[in-house]
């Protein structure tokens, strides 16, 4: 605020500060927005490149709305950014969504005449016996796809709904301070359709034996990870199963999304780069910090981070 009155006055006189006076104010202003998102109680962390700043947010989902957590740095430093990247949009048009209705057999069961045994190993199909015990039959064909969501949200303890994570609390501070926002990238409707539709069921396989780990958790497995992102232990947050589960399952885990989802965001990143100002980017945590991901390929560059530890030791 002092620095915007500073400005103000010095307009009102007609002073044209020196080129390194103005440069001092533009570093103050980033430094400022800087400190005060690391406020946030979630995983943040920082690049300076030149005249600019890159700020990572590391979000999650399923944070339920009623967690006491401090999203008003982040609310704070979103209203004072530059830009915001926000992570991808599907986009469906009506002829996409009367194909998922057309196809809504093929996407939600497995071929006739099958059941989750003829695709699981052994042991994977005798720890999800377990975890179905008491539900309607009915699981045994419906596709595995369909099959590792609803461990995810009924077995695991994952919300859906009344949730309030980092991405919607930049998002109306964005909204309500007309900060421009991008997306990185956006998911076609009719892509992901075609991609349900002829991925075979082997394609979750791995997907199916994570959700299987998350579920055996439980809610206890959803609320240490929701703990750990709140304390930014980002390792112990990678390290939940269910985290793992989220990873491998659709759309995350299928080996056509996943890389799509991936270049995006290193494209996106390396555009950043060379923007000045200060950039605020919300990307899922998980693409950030895991072996490989946009921290470890920014260290690699060089790159001085500043922020909490990612990798387990």
């Amino acid at each position: 605020m002092m620095i915007r009155i500073c400005l103000v006055l010095m307009l009102a006189i007609s002073v044209v500060p020196s080129q390194a006076a103005a440069q001092a104010v533009e570093a103050s202003a980033v430094e400022e927005v800087v400190i005060t998102a690391r406020r946030a109680d979630a995983p943040i962390w920082e690049i300076t490149v030149g005249d600019g700043s890159l700020i990572l947010v590391g979000a999650i989902s399923g944070v339920p709305r009623d967690l006491s957590w401090r999203p008003e740095a982040l609310e704070d430093a979103a209203r004072r950014s530059d830009r915001i990247l926000f992570p991808q949009i599907g986009r469906a048009s009506l002829a996409d969504l009367g194909r998922v209705i057309w196809r809504s057999r093929t996407i939600t069961r497995l071929p006739d005449g099958t059941t989750t045994a003829d695709y699981l190993p052994p042991d994977v199909q005798e720890r999800l016996e377990v975890v179905m015990e008491g539900d309607n039959e009915r699981w045994r064909s419906q596709s595995l796809m369909m099959l590792g969501l609803n461990l995810i949200t009924d077995k695991a303890g994952h919300q859906n709904r009344r949730t309030r994570g980092a991405v919607d609390v930049i998002t109306d501070a964005a909204r309500h301070a007309d900060v421009p926002v991008r997306r990185v990238g956006v998911l076609r409707g009719d892509a992901m359709i075609e991609n349900l539709v002829t991925q075979p069921p082997e394609t979750y396989v791995a997907c199916i034996g994570a959700a299987v780990s998350a579920a055996e958790a439980g809610p206890e497995g959803a609320a240490r990870r929701i703990e750990a992102w709140r304390a930014r232990r980002v390792p112990d947050v990678l390290a939940e199963p269910l985290d793992e589960a989220l990873n491998l399952c659709w759309p995350s885990g299928d080996p056509e999304v996943a890389p799509l989802l991936r270049a995006q965001w290193a494209e996106a990143i390396e555009a950043a780069l060379d923007e000045p100002g200060v950039t605020l980017a919300v990307a899922q945590l998980r693409l950030l910090a895991e072996p490989g991901g946009v921290l470890d390929m920014l260290e690699a560059r060089g790159f001085d981070i500043i922020g909490p530890r990612w990798r387990a030791e």
